[in-house]
């Protein structure tokens, strides 16, 4: 069983940042492709950002390409999410995956092996 805790959300300004942190307890980052995803109140679970396993080879949203980078620590086993430039529509609950099967976007989401989430953290964006 793969356990994935996410942290780093909370309030920030329009324009700010934020280092989203994805700490891997269990599992391994070895075999399939890691990735963010984002789900806002009344809106379908959506895919952010995915970091390939074969190349490395990073992989975004329009909505957030240019200012999220998703990093990779297989020693610490930690995926990060670093925010910048962040709007008020970056505001949702923030998880991490890592068993994406391939790093395209199908209907605005990544494809897993499993199904199993966080917790997630809640990212809010206001003034």
């Amino acid at each position: 069983q793969v356990q994935l805790v996410e942290s780093g959300g909370g309030l920030v300004q329009p324009g700010g940042s934020l280092r989203l942190s994805c700490v891997v307890s269990r599992g391994t980052l070895d075999y399939y492709n890691t990735g963010w995803f984002r789900q806002a109140p009344g809106k379908e679970r959506e895919g952010v950002s995915c970091l390939s396993s074969s190349d490395g080879s990073t992989h975004y949203a329009d909505s957030v390409k240019g200012r999220f980078t998703i990093s990779i620590d297989k020693i610490k086993k930690t995926v990060t999410l670093q925010m910048n430039k962040v709007k008020p529509e970056d505001t949702a609950v923030y998880y991490c995956a890592t068993d994406l099967l391939s790093c395209t976007l199908y209907r605005g989401t990544y494809y897993r092996r499993n199904n199993n989430w966080g917790q997630g953290t809640q990212v809010t964006v206001s003034s």
